[in-house]
This record gives structure tokens, C-alpha cells and sequence, in this order.
């Protein structure tokens, strides 16, 4: 509590009178531009969400000190929607009407994101989207700087059939109960038979957000191994993935045997796991702090740096960067980009402003916004976890790779179009 009342007096700030047509958000008047932080705090999300909201509140410490945006000091307006997803709606719209943000960065789930998507759309708002997700979307009024899934979910499922990866003919789709896994996985089914793997190789398994009991589940894994050789791809959301991974160990399930690859355990989520039992296991992401470069070498000095100043619980002694993060700092710094191009905040200005945006990005590459379809050219790394909680890349894609938010395994998706519908 005393570190969530820290940031809320942290986020307080002098109320501007603002006025404008709906979708500028500000009044050029404003003496500075708001920026709205949509993420849960607390609720079974805020293991993974409120490092996210310290990071946009970093970048915008550091766009403030090299003299803001269009000569204006950013003004972060926090709010806690609290793992809620009706409350993500509800926080949106006070942000677009009550607080006058110019954009919102946040959401971590799909669920939530989706509550999100008909309140900006509705009101001309502006989110960016910094997590992985299950595609099948395209807003004009979000632009997604976390991975598509043939960025993310597609690479590691290729990496655990070739023989580096194991060769694997069985598989356990295993996940959080909602649109994002289940989506995933529809994609991941159907590539799956793309190549030949029958439908008695594929196990599903949910499980409710915050679940917390996986011995059966993990009992069922190590039986359904025994048929032939298995890897599990794990979408399990939040700090569900303490308990599942705790498991794993208990049940002596080790990486050589059987295969885990996750999509939402990245550094940050294997801070409370004892991480030995689970070397070897394996992560898909589009960056890990282990990666050498001397953008990421930046980049983790100013978050340490940042984090000890704030007194940041957990990273103040132990700084932990991860894919999140990393999509979070490209997007806001790629809006205050877009902003300055376009000379406003007005939302259809920096929306166009926004295509073809590039930032050298903490992972070693020029990232660029396409220039339709308001995804991330991303790389795609594989990592095994190391017994210090950091991961070792064993595989990633020769260079950046275009998001395909329709996935081509849905039948149908090869008729949608590659950028957001215009409004009439």
C-alpha cells in the first residue's frame, strides 16, 4: 500500500483547464500535454503491469528533461484499474473526458485491451499496446508495439520441432481462460496440422485467471509425455505462472524431458520462483535484458539508475528489464516522435504522423512502425532460463520481421486488410 500511495502522490499534479474538439484530447494552450497510464496496480496483473507504469513514467522523466514535447512538459495521469476488466472501460473514459490525456499507454491483457478498444475508438483516443497478443485485430485508434503472433508463438513452435529444439511430436497447449490463449492457440492448432500433428498430439488445458493449484495439471503434462516426445507452450497470464512453475520443479518436470515455452514469463515474472529446477525451460520474446548491445546496455543503466532514485520496490536491489518494457519505451518515445512531426497532439495528426516511425530499440534493431498496419517490425528471440532468472538466447530471426495481425492459419483472415478501416 505505502508504495501505491507513493505513486499516486507521485502522479499528482496541478488540473489544467483544458478544452478541444473530442479526439485532440488538449488545448494547444495547455501549459503541458497529459499522458494517460492505463495498468493494473494491483489485482492478479500487477506482477507484470506495474513495472510497466514505472517505465512510461521514466520516459517521460527523461523526454521532460531534454525539454518535453513541442517546448511542454508531459503530466502522467495514473490510474488503477485494478486486474478489473469493465474497470479498464470505465478508467479509459475518464482518462479521454475527465483528464483530457493525449494518449493512453497500457493494458497487459487481451481481455482488457478489448474492454478498452470500443471507448477510444468511440471518443477519437489514442492507445498504444506494449504486450504480445493473439492478432485478430485492427484499430485505428491503437497501434500495437507488442509481438503478432507470427512474431512470437509461430518462431517458438518452429524452434521446438527442428532437432535444436528438441524435435517435439506432442504438444500441450496450456493456458490463462481467456481471448488471448484461446485465440493463440485456434492459430497454433492449425499450423500444428499444417504439419502433420493429429489431433490426439494436442492437449488444451485452461485455467482461471489467478489459479494457483497446478499439481493435476502438471501431473496430466508428465502422463500425456509418456505417449511420445512433448513440449508445452504455456499463454498462463500473471501470477498464475509462480505457481505453475513451482510445480514444475516439485514434479522434477525438467526442460531436457519436457519443453516449456512461455509467451508471458519473461525477467520480471521469475523474480519469485526459485529459477534452478527450471533451467533449460524456454521464453519467446521480441527482447531479454541478456542481450548485449549498446541500446540495451542504455537502456538497463537508466532503468537501474531510475529504479534505485524511486526506490522502485524489488528493482531498486535487483533492476529487471523485459519485452514489455522494452515495447513500452519504443512506443512512447515513437509517439513523442510522431507528435513533434505532425506539430500537434491532435489524435488523426499523430495517427498519420506514426507510419513509418523508426527508434533504435534496447534489442539491437531499428524498430519500425509499418506503415499500414500499426504493428512493430519486430525480431524474434528464443531464451532458456538460467539459473539466475536471466535468459540465454538460443535462436533468433535473421533481422526484423513484419507483423501479420490476421493470422494466415484462420481461415478467411487472407481476405482482411492489411491496415485499420477509415472511418466514413
Amino acid at each position: 500500500m505505502d508504495r501505491r500511495e507513493t505513486i499516486k502522490s507521485l502522479s499528482a499534479a496541478t488540473a489544467v483547464a483544458l478544452t478541444g474538439a473530442s479526439g485532440t484530447a488538449m488545448a494547444q494552450a495547455g501549459s503541458t500535454i497529459k499522458v494517460g497510464i492505463l495498468h493494473s496496480l494491483s489485482g492478479t496483473m500487477a506482477i507484470s503491469e506495474t513495472v510497466l507504469k514505472d517505465t512510461v513514467l521514466m520516459a517521460i522523466e527523461e523526454i521532460n528533461a531534454k525539454g518535453g514535447v513541442m517546448g511542454k512538459k508531459l503530466e502522467a495521469v495514473i490510474v488503477d484499474p485494478a486486474s478489473n476488466w469493465p474497470l479498464f472501460a470505465e478508467k479509459t473514459k475518464q482518462l479521454l473526458t475527465q483528464d483530457k490525456v493525449s494518449v493512453i499507454f497500457g493494458c497487459w491483457t487481451s481481455v482488457s485491451r478489448k474492454s478498452v478498444l470500443p471507448v477510444v475508438e468511440e471518443l477519437n483516443g489514442l492507445l498504444f499496446y506494449p504486450v504480445q497478443y493473439e492478432g485478430e485485430e485492427l484499430s485505428k485508434n491503437v497501434f500495437y508495439t507488442g509481438a503478432a503472433p507470427n512474431q512470437q508463438a509461430i518462431p517458438a513452435v518452429d524452434y521446438l520441432m527442428s532437432k535444436d529444439g528438441g524435435a517435439a511430436k506432442r504438444w500441450v497447449l496450456l493456458g490463462t481462460d481467456y481471448v488471448y490463449p484461446r485465440t493463440t492457440n485456434k492459430i497454433l492448432r492449425a499450423y500444428l496440422k499444417s504439419k502433420g500433428v493429429a489431433d490426439k498430439d494436442i492437449d488444451e488445458k485452461y485455467t482461471p485467471f489467478g489459479h494457483s493449484d497446478y499439481q493435476t495439471i502438471v501431473a496430466d503434462v508428465k502422463k500425456f509425455a509418456a505417449g511420445g516426445k512433448t513440449a508445452v507452450v504455456s499463454t498462463i497470464n500473471g501470477d498464475s505462472n509462480v505457481p505453475f512453475y513451482k510445480e514444475l520443479g516439485n514434479a522434477g518436470l525438467k526442460a531436457k524431458d519436457v519443453p516449456v515455452v512461455a509467451f508471458s514469463v519473461g525477467e520480471e515474472e521469475l523474480r519469485g520462483v526459485d529459477t534452478k529446477p527450471l533451467v533449460g525451460h524456454l521464453a519467446a520474446w521480441n527482447y531479454f535484458q541478456s542481450i548485449k548491445n549498446p541500446a540495451n546496455d542504455e537502456f538497463i543503466k537508466k532503468w537501474s539508475t531510475y529504479a534505485k532514485a524511486k526506490g522502485i520496490a524489488g528493482h531498486k536491489d535487483k533492476p529487471l528489464t523485459n519485452d514489455p518494457m522494452e515495447a513500452t519505451y519504443i512506443g512512447i518515445n515513437m509517439w513523442k516522435q510522431a507528435v513533434e512531426k505532425a506539430k500537434s497532439v491532435e489524435v488523426d495528426k499523430v495517427i498519420a504522423a506514426m507510419a513509418g516511425q523508426t527508434f533504435k530499440a534496447p534489442s539491437g534493431i531499428t524498430s519500425k512502425m509499418d506503415e499500414k498496419n500499426h504493428h512493430l517490425h519486430k525480431s524474434v528471440f528464443i531464451g532458456e532460463i538460467k539459473a539466475d532468472g536471466q535468459f540465454n538466447v538460443v535462436w533468433k530471426t535473421p533481422g526484423p520481421v513484419k507483423a501479420k495481425p490476421w493470422s494466415p492459419f484462420i481461415e478467411g483472415n487472407d481476405k482482411k486488410p492489411d491496415e485499420p478501416a477509415k472511418k466514413a
